[in-house]
């Protein structure tokens, strides 16, 4: 049923994503047992937390390219999410 959390790690974001709301369903069902429900919901949030960390390396990879007076490209700046 779970993963455990070296599986997860290599998980790309999607699939990531889709084992996560495959879980959602299955835990918003209330079909399951209270010790499935928790090994779900553990599951769940080390599948959340990858893919939050794999967002925030995509956001850190991500470069501004800046502009010279002569509207051509000067150089890249980092991702400002501001």
């Amino acid at each position: 049923m779970g993963q455990d959390a070296d599986t997860i790690s290599e998980l790309s974001f999607e699939d990531a994503l889709k084992r996560l709301e495959a879980i959602v369903q299955r835990l918003e069902s209330g079909e399951e047992t209270l010790d499935n429900s928790i090994k779900l919901y553990a599951e769940g949030d080390a599948l959340r937390a990858q893919c939050e960390k794999r967002l925030k390396d995509a956001q850190a990879r991500i470069e501004k390219i800046g502009l010279g007076a002569d509207g051509r490209p000067a150089g890249t700046q980092g991702f400002d999410a501001g």
